[in-house]
């Protein structure tokens, strides 16, 4: 029968094909024990030793002469533990190969870590006659895995210690490591916290993102907002890094290649997001206080000059009267004083509209009507649970941003949120809601305010928009200013504010204002 054609190997010499009836010369065994890289003995049935090679000698530190006809425990260290001698014979009575590892002893008195292959020479009978041995010093080998098992724990223990979850994910970005920060993050966001977090990066910080990835630079502290149903939002900030390992497969010795590896870094900062946004809302509260109790001085100072240029008008009336008169009735004293008096008058109210204050101009800044509306309702939450009303907020998900004074637009939504809360005081109704609306739409933005209070009579529905009107009583101290500057206040955003006089359920009150083209918040 035909052998089967060896393909070429450039590495071996081809001088043509092999005779199968050659025999390899005995000498040619000895010369391979004589030169072989591995230390070889070989004993008698006894352990004895009858022949131990030059590497041997290299090895252990013994000749040949020293180690003829010794038992190879002369190279036992006591630090092997018995139960491994054990399963060695036990292993070689049942004439099977043994290999495993030992600690010796040179010569020398130092050990080194070898590792072991002892095979039973058995005979026609079936007897064992001999033993061969094979070792190899493994000692450097063996301190080398130590160092990097060592190494790898010593890492694990400083991640699993962190007071951060750090994941590390491979090209597909699956999980290959993490720690037990991470492991806590699985309870809050789910079962694999590092996929939404990646899907959230991307949809925020996606160009970015990509160039990052493309030139290996790596990303410090972006912030991200996780917001699931029935759940408080969580705030991380991540950090990503890339870096590229040395595949260590058989396949790869001749033909390096690499393997790309993400770390992604995850720190909770939901508290602090807490802390920051209180102190802003805190700020906001103080600036709509300070607003308000401009406006307040000036509703007193505006209400002053209105009631007193109505008797003023009055006397200067009757200061022309008199000087039609004054040559016939000769009381020319009375009409120089009463027109003193009118003269002195006006100087005193041009004083009070003088005294007037009004607040600094604002910028014309890009705002979000979502984030403005939210920090108000933020604001009136001890209002709303005081008078047990219910809150329907159904902001728009994706809201065009308008140029506006974001100042003046939270003063507006307070003034119109504060009313339906006063509104809803006065509901005899069981339940009282509130809801507010914001709809996006080409060229505006429309917020609705909603209120089931007792609503607005059809022919106040314009009066009460101007100044001084007020649907309280006396003893409640509204000058009635209120609307009239939330009015002002949309005309100078070149909006529009009415109330829907379809709506019979309670008053719906409609703020239209103009968006910036082409931008969303």
């Amino acid at each position: 029968m035909k052998k089967p054609a060896v393909p070429d190997d450039p590495g071996l010499p081809q001088d043509g094909p092999v005779d199968p009836a050659a025999a390899v010369p005995p000498q040619v065994f000895r010369q391979v024990v004589e030169q072989a890289a591995l230390a070889i003995s070989i004993t008698d049935a006894h352990a004895h030793i009858l022949y131990a090679n030059p590497t041997f000698e290299r090895v252990t530190g013994y000749s040949q002469a020293e180690v003829i006809g010794n038992n190879e425990s002369i190279l036992s260290y006591r630090v092997t533990p018995k139960i491994v001698y054990e399963t060695l014979w036990a292993q070689l009575k049942r004439q099977r190969p043994w290999n495993g590892l030992l600690v010796n002893r040179r010569k020398d008195g130092s050990r080194y870590l070898a590792e072991l292959t002892i095979t039973p020479v058995v005979d026609e009978a079936g007897q064992t006659t001999h033993y061969l041995g094979m070792h190899r010093d493994v000692t450097e080998m063996h301190r080398l895995e130590r160092q990097v098992q060592n190494h790898k724990a010593l890492i694990e223990s400083v991640v699993d210690a962190a007071q951060v979850a750090i994941v590390l994910l491979d090209e597909n970005e699956r999980v290959l490591l993490d720690n037990q920060e991470y492991k806590k993050l699985i309870g809050d966001l789910g079962k694999e916290p590092a996929a939404i977090l990646m899907t959230t990066l991307r949809a925020h910080f996606g160009p970015e993102l990509d160039r990052a990835r493309t030139s290996r630079h790596s990303l410090s502290n972006r912030e991200v907002l996780i917001e699931q149903p029935n759940r408080p939002p969580r705030w991380f900030s991540c950090s990503i890094s890339w870096f590229e390992e040395q595949d260590v497969s058989a396949d790869a010795f001749y033909e390096p290649a690499k393997r790309n590896y993400l770390l992604l870094t995850i720190q909770d900062i939901s508290e602090l997001k807490q802390q920051q946004e209180a102190i802003r809302i805190n700020g906001l509260r103080a600036l709509l206080a300070e607003q308000e109790r401009i406006q307040s001085l000036r509703e007193t100072l505006a209400g002053a000059v209105y009631q007193l240029e109505g008797p003023l008008n009055m006397l200067a009336a009757a200061v022309k009267m008199l000087d039609r008169r004054k040559e016939a009735d000769g009381d020319e004293a009375l009409a120089t004083a009463l027109d003193d008096a009118v003269r002195n008058g006006r100087e005193t109210l041009d004083t009070l509209r003088a005294s007037i204050p009004y607040g600094a101009e604002e910028q014309l800044l890009p705002v979000d009507l979502n984030t403005v509306v939210r920090d108000i309702l933020k604001l009136s939450t001890p209002q709303l649970l005081a008078a047990g009303i219910v809150v329907d907020w159904q902001p728009a998900m994706q809201l065009p941003v308008i140029a506006g004074r974001a100042t003046q637009l939270s003063s507006l939504f307070k003034q119109l949120i504060d009313n339906a809360i006063e509104s809803l005081y006065e509901s005899r109704s069981g339940q009282r809601e509130l809801r507010v609306t914001t709809l996006g739409n080409a060229d505006h933005i429309e917020v609705v305010v909603e209120d089931s209070g007792p609503g607005v009579p059809e022919e106040w529905r314009f009066k009460v928009f101007e100044p001084f009107f007020t649907t309280k009583g006396a003893d409640q101290h509204h000058l009635g200013m209120g609307l009239a500057i939330a009015q002002e206040i949309v005309a100078r955003h070149g909006g529009t504010l009415d109330i829907d006089a379809s709506y019979q359920a309670g008053c719906r009150m409609r703020v239209q204002l103009p968006c910036l083209q082409g931008e969303s918040s």
